[in-house]
């Protein structure tokens, strides 16, 4: 009776409790069990990589189904054969390890990994059995009860080609779906590497026909289907919100949303709005054609003369004559004192900036000084092109995080500043920052250059900083 109520209960069984169960492979459970118990059923399933979907769904699950249903057949798609085969091999080994247990056996004349037969049950003359195949490979002869895709796509290589996520689509309408049997289940599995991969296609085209079990690592949503809170981690028993926050800062952000929070474009958050970004893009190209009247370079330093390469936020934005503003570079990394000092420079002097301009709450007087320390050390390697140094505007956020971004973001909304390309890791701060969160470095620095640029006639600006230098270009 323990194996037959679910997938994860036939894996205690099998593994005498090694198997490890969770919350959101329960949700799995629930979908088989549906399945099996008749019910017709399309299941999108995303969720972040080692936390046990594939196993679950393309392993234990098909090996439960087709023990409840033994004249069924399952099959399983990858996006290479290898994968696929992988799967099927371990579903047969254990039907052979386990059969008494089990009460299914494999049909000795049909045991390959990728496609094998059970016996036929007594008083039947029908066989289940599996098949296993590559995406984009042939079909031809074979049918499923159960049809599994895991991972259509390699990686963001491979769903980044057009041609490959249209060669993908077209092998699930014309050769995958059609394989179906009448009542067929199908069960996609899929990392959302890109807003129009197989996953985004379907849910575009027939999103009426799709249950979805979203699962993010970090809750980010209200609505959560496991009814976590906002930043709550989805398996804290292997990977805690501190293991997430490690994997984030070295995935960066494209990665991160995609393969752990299963957005291929960063979900905005409550400031910023991801339109006014990409609506007002200009392409690296156009840039040669405008005339800036300002240029300034903006650092959000880890603090005062640390060297430990911590984050450093380090961008360049420019001003024109009509007052919009173009983010330049975004060129934060982590940096200890002895370097982002001298990259904040360089930069400067790439762009011919008037301005850097660094922020006091953190380091006092000593991030000033590892400005002026770097440009001499320059100067004196004859690497300033005979350019003088730029200002050094130091200012203090007085206010909260979210006065302070705040009156930027309507500069965005009202059309009035463009990222001169694509800034992933800054935008994806930008559009995900909810007020509450720490403030990030890509995107204090941004804020901090465009509030030195912004008109200072205007509303929007007055009250956020305590200026220690008068504005206009020396």
């Amino acid at each position: 009776m323990a194996m037959d109520r679910s997938p994860g209960g036939l894996a205690a069984i099998i593994t005498e409790g090694r198997e490890l169960q969770a919350p959101h492979l329960k949700m799995i459970d629930q979908a088989f069990q549906r399945i099996a118990n008749g019910e017709q059923l399309q299941v999108m399933l995303t969720c972040p990589p080692r936390h046990g979907k594939s196993q679950r769904a393309s392993r234990w699950g098909p090996l439960w189904y087709l023990r409840r249903h033994p004249t069924r057949r399952v099959m399983i798609a990858s996006y290479g054969a290898e994968l696929a085969d992988d799967h099927g091999r371990w579903v047969r080994d254990q039907l052979k390890e386990y059969s008494g247990t089990l009460g299914i056996r494999l049909n000795p004349a049909s045991h390959a990994a990728n496609r094998f037969d059970l016996e036929q049950p007594r008083g039947s003359s029908v066989r289940g059995g599996m098949v296993t195949a590559g995406v984009g490979g042939g079909l031809t002869g074979k049918g499923f009860d159960l049809g599994i895709i895991d991972d259509p796509f390699k990686g963001n290589d491979d769903s980044g080609s057009p041609a490959q996520r249209d060669r993908v689509y077209d092998w699930y309408r014309s050769v995958f779906y059609t394989r179906r049997a009448p009542g067929a289940s199908i069960i996609l599995i899929n990392t959302r590497w890109h807003e129009d991969d197989l996953s985004g296609r379907l849910l575009q085209n027939e999103p009426h026909r799709w249950i979805q079990i979203d699962l993010p690592a970090i809750a980010d949503s209200p609505n959560d289907p496991l009814g976590r809170q906002i930043g709550q981690a989805l398996w804290p028993s292997q990977y805690d919100e501190a293991d997430l926050a490690d994997t984030r800062e070295t995935l960066g952000e494209r990665i991160w949303y995609s393969m752990y929070q299963q957005k291929p474009r960063p979900l905005e958050g409550g400031v910023w709005k991801w339109a006014w970004i990409t609506d007002r893009r200009l392409k690296p190209e156009a840039w040669p054609g405008i005339e800036p009247t300002r240029v300034v370079v903006a650092v959000d330093h880890a603090g005062g003369d640390s060297l430990r390469n911590d984050e450093v936020g380090l961008c360049c934005a420019a001003r024109t004559s009509d007052s919009h503003m173009y983010v330049l570079d975004d060129r934060s990394r982590s940096m200890g004192a002895d370097t982002w000092g001298a990259a904040a420079c360089m930069l400067a002097i790439e762009r011919q900036a008037d301005a850097i301009v660094l922020e006091r709450n953190f380091g006092g007087d000593m991030a000033k000084q590892i400005v002026i320390q770097a440009w001499q050390e320059l100067e004196r390697k004859g690497l300033t092109n005979g350019m003088s140094m730029p200002r050094i505007i130091e200012v203090h956020a007085k206010q909260g995080k979210r006065l302070r971004a705040e009156p930027i973001a309507q500069l965005y909304a009202q059309g009035m500043v463009h990222h001169v390309g694509e800034f992933v890791e800054l935008e994806g701060q930008m559009v995900t920052w909810i007020p509450g969160m720490d403030s990030p470095d890509r995107m204090d620095a941004a804020v901090h250059a465009l509030t030195e640029l912004a008109d200072p006639s205007t509303e929007l600006t007055v009250g956020s900083y305590e200026r220690r230098t008068p504005r206009g270009r020396r």
